[in-house]
């Protein structure tokens, strides 16, 4: 062999050695890999096995999706400014109903009375009538009812009809400070609107101003998007009455009874209503005619109240600095005497003088330091608490009466407390109470809550009226009362708050807000009837107690007269003549 093939032959020996040697190190790398493997596996088994099942599941699970998820869109400020738009307000209770009180069938039925006696008895009162109205109730379907409202009111003028029941916040109450059932001007229009969106049909309105003019019937629907009428139906026709209104929608609803019933609110509002003669047609006697009429008790109206200026305790810094810039007086001394209750030209100078503000100022030029100086002046100064012949209460004398002719009772209390005022806003509270006779003794008191003569039916534990009852100790005055709770007896109370402006805790007027003020003066009234139920209920306890003493002495006295006639050997006038000097002798010393 030559020297090139040995080394040839070296070199490839050693090649040789190299890859087998290769070799033998990735099969090594590859069995320690897998043992590798092996040990993790056996590993967490071992670990899965230690943190129970749940965990074991867990491990089990498919690996998430290889997929990437798409980018998410991003939208510009153009794109988003595109899609802003207006509001109605229409269309925002559309939505919202519930905030109203329709939200579910049998409230949105007795709402919908509810609003519409109340725009009939505001309606008669201020144009002097003595309110004769008509309620009729007829099912068309399990669900589906035809509600008619007719008043012997003013009629409402032609223009007019479309955007009172067409339009939402429309109304001649909302700006004025005097007592009314209405306040915010969504009522009756509110509930065309419920009929329309539950069963498309429009709102049927016919109404007439006097004998001599025509009298005029409309369909209308109203357009939720821009909250504007839309008239179907304008015509004149021939109606039997003189002056008056009827107004039929047709609605999706229930009609049951119960405390929440269309019956309840009828009779809650005759009782708080005196004045006012209310026909009902339910609908279980519609096929037979046979309506129930709730008569008046009295011939005589409510006062009449009077519109008042705002109180200055009553307005926030905003409202202030607004009523500045609306004024047409020329300097602060004219507006704030002006535009304010109960302020003369000598609070209008303290008020002024305290805020280190001219009084000739142009109250347009008002700065908002200067505003809120004044602001802070106004409730430093002592100005007079506002007028109250803007409130017309029901009265103590037609109270009892109206619960006489309701509930048949043993005794009876009202109770009319003096004018107060929260917020700068006058407000009465009057209070009847009615004790035993037909009440359930075993059961809860029944109460009756009213503001500005109107039944409040919902909501009961929200209310301040129920919060200032169970806030009463009603153990002082003879009748049980398990803690925090309604008293339980034969009683019934009834309670109605009337201002120009009541405080509820939401647009659907069914519970008064907790103003301290109220609550107090709520107290102090049922403490009043209170007193004089509690002295009935311990003369009628005495009077039994007599009872049962003077029948003790008829019943033993006699027996007694028998016994001494045999022991003293008396004759049967002498008998007699003992029977009645021991009478009279227990008589006396019982009445001692």
């Amino acid at each position: 062999m030559s020297q090139q093939e040995s080394f040839a032959f070296a070199a490839k020996s050693a090649g040789g050695r190299k890859v087998k040697a290769a070799r033998k190190s990735a099969k090594a790398s590859a069995g320690a890999g897998k043992k590798a493997v092996r040990h993790a596996s056996t590993g967490a088994r071992k670990k899965t096995t230690r943190q129970g099942p749940a965990a074991a599941r867990a491990a089990r699970k498919k690996p998430a999706s290889r997929h990437k998820a798409a980018p998410r869109s991003r939208a510009t400020a153009k794109e988003m400014a595109r899609k802003q738009r207006d509001i109605s307000i229409s269309e925002f209770f559309a939505k919202n109903r519930h905030l109203l009180g329709f939200d579910n069938p049998s409230k949105a039925l007795l709402t919908t009375v509810k609003e519409g006696v109340d725009n009939s008895l505001d309606a008669c009162e201020e144009a002097g009538i003595v309110p004769d109205i008509r309620i009729e109730i007829h099912q068309h379907g399990e669900t589906r009812f035809r509600v008619a409202l007719e008043d012997n009111g003013p009629g409402i003028v032609r223009a007019e009809v479309p955007k009172i029941f067409g339009r939402l916040l429309y109304g001649s109450k909302f700006h004025r400070l005097r007592q009314s059932r209405g306040q915010q001007g969504i009522g009756i229009s509110a509930a065309g609107m419920y009929g329309l969106l539950t069963t498309g049909r429009p709102v049927v309105i016919t109404t007439r101003t006097g004998p001599k003019k025509d009298a005029h019937h409309f369909e209308l629907k109203i357009d939720t998007r821009s909250n504007e009428p839309k008239v179907k139906k304008s015509e004149v026709v021939a109606w039997d009455k003189d002056h008056g209104t009827r107004v039929e929608i047709e609605l999706e609803g229930g009609y049951r009874g119960g405390q929440h019933s269309v019956d309840a609110y009828i009779r809650q509002i005759s009782l708080a209503n005196p004045h006012a003669q209310i026909e009902f047609l339910p609908p279980n006697a519609e096929k037979n005619g046979d309506a129930i009429v709730y008569p008046r008790v009295s011939e005589e109206l409510p006062p009449e109240t009077a519109e008042i200026k705002p109180h200055p305790y009553g307005v926030e810094l905003g409202v202030l600095m607004q009523m500045f810039r609306d004024t047409r007086s020329r300097n602060l001394r004219g507006c704030l005497q002006g535009d304010f209750a109960r302020v003369s030209g000598r609070i209008a100078d303290e008020i002024c003088k305290r805020a280190r503000v001219k009084n000739t100022r142009r109250p347009g030029e008002v700065s908002r330091d200067e505003a809120e100086r004044l602001h802070k002046a106004i409730q430093a100064t002592k100005i007079m608490a506002p007028p109250t012949d803007c409130i017309a209460p029901i009265g103590e004398e037609l109270i009892e009466r109206a619960l006489r002719a309701e509930v048949e009772a043993e005794f009876y209390a009202s109770v009319t407390r003096k004018p107060a005022v929260y917020r700068g806003n006058p407000f009465l509270i009057e209070v009847g109470l009615a004790y035993g006779g037909n009440l359930p003794g075993d059961a809860p008191v029944v109460a009756f809550r009213f503001a500005n003569r109107v039944p409040l039916q919902y909501q009961q534990g929200a209310c301040t009226i129920t919060k200032a009852i169970t806030a009463t100790d009603w153990k002082s005055y003879q009748l049980q009362q398990p803690r925090g709770a309604m008293p339980v007896g034969p009683l019934l109370i009834m309670v109605h708050i009337a201002s120009v402006w009541v405080p509820f805790t939401s647009e659907s007027k069914e519970a008064i807000a907790h103003y301290p003020e109220i609550i107090k003066e709520i107290r102090l009234s049922l403490q009043e009837c209170g007193r004089r139920v509690a002295t009935h209920i311990r003369k009628r306890k005495r009077e039994a107690d007599e009872e049962k003493k003077r029948a003790y002495i008829v019943q033993y006295i006699p027996q007694v007269a028998v016994g001494l006639q045999e022991i003293l050997g008396l004759s049967d006038k002498a008998r007699a003549q003992v029977v009645s000097n021991l009478t009279d002798v227990l008589e006396r010393s019982r009445r001692m």
